[in-house]
């Protein structure tokens, strides 16, 4: 295989390749390196790249028997994951320069089942609002979407196959449906959050991108050693069982653009011609107030979680940022309890709210990534399902009027991670297919 077409392979074609040995790390690492000295000075999706530390890991590999699952993978680090080799430094003139002694969690264990680490990637400040430098592979005058900018852009562009993300609000499904790849918000805590910088202990959600569903999915259940994640490889057609899909237009539905509405619509169709039972889903009148009661959650949690940022470092923060703080401490405690009371009453009742169906089937975002680099785009079509801690996958579904990618997302009920994995899957095949 050429060297130029290394970093096209997906994840789990990777390892395969390099745990049969038909494929050194040192190889697959080095192509990677190419890539991103090709790409990332326009797209800018890294903030810094480790490239010794990484190919001394991949020569490590190459000598010894497979570590696992992940063996030999290259993985872009959101910069709120601490990392022993690399400056962790949050997109913020505050921690400039700053250096963990240890690696969050969930890199370690990543690590462990063989991944290496590449390179950390951009992320808004903080992971909260102001922008940083990251551009959309497609479209350099449009935004990636955020938080996650630099590893949605990194995947997106072929820099690294997996990378890691979070979603407070929207930053994991949001951007993957902007860039046309796959972003998977799994449970709430079900990755573990040591070693992530918080925002929002509510909320806050270790998320991953790949560019198939088996890959976030191999990720996942590599790190966690949850094996049962674990799907076939992406091939052609769709695989397994069809599965029983709720449309849901949710009570956003007016902040769809026209071409993101269609795109709902004819993937129903699409999903229906294909197998799928297919129907209607609306949700319960009580999960109308969530969006705002998400709101409230973010404001409250995160100006309290940024408290000595705000309070001792409040110069050096982004005027967007200071200003969203200064908001969250305009929350009253009791509206705060309120909200978090609504989102534990509506997590109740969505079991009868999804009814007979695996999953649900709604918009990723509003239309496709904005122009311009200011603002990352609306997380409205996100905030609800964050709040539920329900498990998301971000698929493609076509694209816009600027030619960007269309993104929608199969819901899945509370830690049935397994089921939703697969009915994305199907469902990302099935569009695919129907989009060729």
């Amino acid at each position: 295989m050429a060297k130029e077409d290394l970093p096209r392979l997906s994840a789990t074609e990777a390892a395969g390749r390099m745990a049969r040995r038909e494929l050194s790390a040192e190889s697959y690492i080095r192509a990677l390196l190419e890539r991103i000295d090709e790409r990332d000075p326009a797209v800018r999706a890294f903030v810094c790249v480790g490239r010794e530390g990484a190919l001394n890991a991949a020569r490590e590999l190459d000598k010894n028997p497979s570590r696992g699952w992940l063996h030999g993978l290259a993985i872009g680090v959101k910069d709120i994951f601490d990392t022993a080799e690399l400056p962790t430094q949050g997109g913020s003139d505050v921690y400039t320069g700053h250096q963990s002694v240890n690696d969050a969690a969930c890199l370690a264990l990543a690590r462990h089942a063989g991944g290496i680490i590449l390179g950390k990637t951009v992320t808004t400040e903080l992971a909260t609002f102001p922008p940083n430098e990251t551009h959309h592979p497609f479209n350099l005058e449009h935004t990636p979407g955020g938080s996650s900018s630099g590893s949605v852009a990194a995947v997106a562009d072929f820099m690294v196959p997996l990378a890691t993300g979070t979603q407070t609000l929207g930053s994991t499904v949001r951007p993957a449906a902007y860039c046309g790849i796959i972003g998977y918000k799994p449970s709430f805590n079900l990755i573990p959050k040591k070693g992530v910088w918080p925002t929002s202990d509510t909320l806050d959600t270790v998320g991953v991108f790949a560019r198939t569903v088996p890959d976030v999915a191999l990720f996942v259940a590599a790190m966690l050693g949850f094996e049962s994640l674990r799907l076939p490889e992406a091939g052609a057609g769709a695989a397994g069982p069809a599965p029983r899909v709720g449309l849901c237009r949710t009570f956003q539905w007016e902040k769809a653009t026209p071409e993101m509405r269609q795109a709902l619509e004819q993937a129903g169709q699409h999903l229906r011609l294909a197998g799928a039972q297919v129907r209607d889903v609306v949700l319960p009148d009580a999960f109308s107030g969530l969006l705002q009661a998400q709101t409230t959650v973010a404001l409250w949690e995160m100006s309290r979680s940024l408290a000595d940022e705000f309070l001792r470092h409040g110069q050096k923060l982004r005027k967007t940022l200071y200003d969203r703080c200064a908001e969250g401490y305009r929350v009253t405690g009791e509206d705060y309890q309120r909200a978090i009371t609504l989102g534990r009453d509506c997590r109740q009742m969505l079991p009868d709210a999804l009814g007979d169906c695996d999953v649900l089937l709604a918009p990723a975002a509003t239309g496709e990534a904005p122009k311009g680099l200011d603002w990352t785009g609306d997380p409205v079509f996100n905030q609800v399902w964050t709040f539920l801690h329900t498990p998301c996958v971000a698929v493609p579904a076509g694209a816009g009027p600027a030619g960007l990618p269309l993104g929608l997302q199969v819901i899945g009920r509370i830690d049935d991670d397994r089921k939703t994995l697969a009915a994305a899957d199907w469902v990302h095949r099935t569009l695919a297919a129907r989009m060729r």
